[in-house]
């Protein structure tokens, strides 16, 4: 089993999330607005996610990338593509609250031909991303400017990091699952997931069950 970074194990749940949708919106039920909603809260939570985690790279992540080798034209490609996948994202959210309210057959078209984009711009991204910077973060791992730069990422409040861990692990291989847990302490990784994730748990992991 090869090793993987944090960051290409978060790449992941975005990849898994965004390929549920698809599917959801493929053979969302007309006129069903129990799943509309179910979907606007799963949506609400991927949409906090891959918000916070592209605004956390371009304040957190790149200086200290630039600090270990990657080159500023990399990182300015980085935002340009990050900038695309906002106009998505944006066109989406609208396609997802338009769809919340109506449960439309339309809408749900609507909202499916969205997501695609979006999933696409996405996918390429990561892709990208991973090709590009993958390998600096596995050589560069133990530094102290990736400690410090995880150190910064770990600023959030347990309810969010609670949320966090609880959404990144949900539908992870084993792969994607030590990634993430070789990066916290195994007794807080447990309680902050068993305590703080609840929500998650209880309100978005069901959706994808439905």
């Amino acid at each position: 089993m090869g090793e993987m970074s944090m960051n290409k194990a978060i790449h992941a749940a975005f990849r898994r999330d965004l390929q549920r949708f698809v599917d959801a919106f493929e053979r969302f039920p007309a006129g069903d607005r129990r799943r509309a909603a179910q979907l606007a809260t799963a949506w609400a939570n991927f949409d906090a996610q891959l918000t916070n985690h592209h605004e956390g790279e371009h304040e957190i992540a790149w200086p200290a990338l630039q600090s270990v080798g990657v080159g500023p034209d990399v990182l300015t490609q980085m935002d340009a593509e990050h900038d695309t996948m906002a106009a998505a994202l944006t066109a989406a959210r609208s396609a997802l609250a338009t769809l919340s309210r109506t449960a439309s057959a339309e809408d749900a078209a609507a909202a499916l031909t969205a997501m695609r984009e979006l999933q696409r711009v996405t996918v390429l991204h990561l892709d990208h991303e991973e090709a590009e910077i993958e390998p600096l973060y596995l050589e560069n791992k133990d530094s102290d400017a990736m400690k410090a730069m995880g150190r910064q990422f770990a600023k959030v409040s347990p309810a969010q990091g609670g949320t966090f861990f609880a959404w990144v692990t949900d539908g992870a291989g084993p792969e994607e699952l030590t990634a993430v847990t070789s990066t916290v302490p195994k007794p807080v990784f447990t309680v902050i997931t068993g305590l703080f994730g609840r929500t998650y748990r209880k309100t978005v992991a069901p959706v994808w069950r439905s």
